[in-house]
């Protein structure tokens, strides 16, 4: 008898357990399509400026940015895939013909 209410005690943590995974895991999507909106929106809108922007403006913006992605280096905290990801999305959105 005692066997059986352990192994259903045991069975109830394990549903409560996957239910919180769950749930933790619903939560971390819908974070991660808010953040996704956030970054297109804000792609939009840097790029809608710079189309606004003189070309010699917008040269100088390119140059400062590249100057700034040459001296990306990993580290501790930004690993080597991190800083190669930054720079292909900023090399996109420099070659970005809308601009």
């Amino acid at each position: 008898m005692i066997t059986s209410c352990f192994k259903s005690f045991g069975a109830i943590i394990m549903r409560n357990l996957i239910s919180e995974l769950l749930t933790r895991l619903a939560e971390k999507e819908e974070e991660s399509k808010e953040f996704v909106a956030q970054m297109e929106a804000l792609e939009i809108v840097v790029t809608a400026m710079l189309h606004r922007m003189e070309h010699s403006d917008q040269q100088a913006i390119r140059s400062s940015l590249e100057e700034a992605l040459s001296n990306v280096r990993p580290s501790d905290a930004v690993t080597c895939h991190d800083a190669n990801l930054l720079k292909q999305n900023l090399t996109r959105l420099l070659n970005n013909p809308c601009i």
